[in-house]
């Protein structure tokens, strides 16, 4: 596992850390069942508070990317079905909503390109 911090980023270090385990475990350079470093081991190791480790975890596993054992540790989880599911869900719940506001398909579809755009204009 390869993590850099920019302390001079715009970005608040507990994101930046939760965007690169993230990616590495989308792209399988974290596999599945891979254990995390613990907390304090991981803070000790970037320079960072532990208590930063910990939120960025806590991200990571309300995002179904990592799964904590108890005392046996954190893990990269199997989370592409879960996300998948989790997207899915979410879409869904957009969709009846923007029929409920009374948008036509067309402009419920405009907005959720604006959404991903701006999203993903960050990468």
């Amino acid at each position: 596992m390869r993590i850099r911090i920019d302390p001079g980023a715009a970005t608040a270090p507990y994101e930046q850390l939760r965007a690169q385990i993230a990616a590495q475990a989308q792209d399988g350079r974290l596999p599945v069942g891979h254990r995390l470093p613990t907390v304090r081991g991981l803070a000790d190791e970037l320079g960072l508070a532990a208590n930063t480790v910990a939120k960025a975890y806590r991200a990571l596993e309300s995002d179904g990317v990592v799964e904590t054992r108890g005392r046996h540790g954190t893990f990269i989880a199997a989370a592409g079905d879960a996300a998948a599911r989790e997207v899915a869900a979410a879409a869904q719940a957009y969709a009846q909503r923007a029929r409920r506001l009374g948008l036509d398909r067309a402009a419920a579809l405009a907005a959720v390109q604006d959404a991903i755009r701006a999203a993903y204009a960050r990468d």
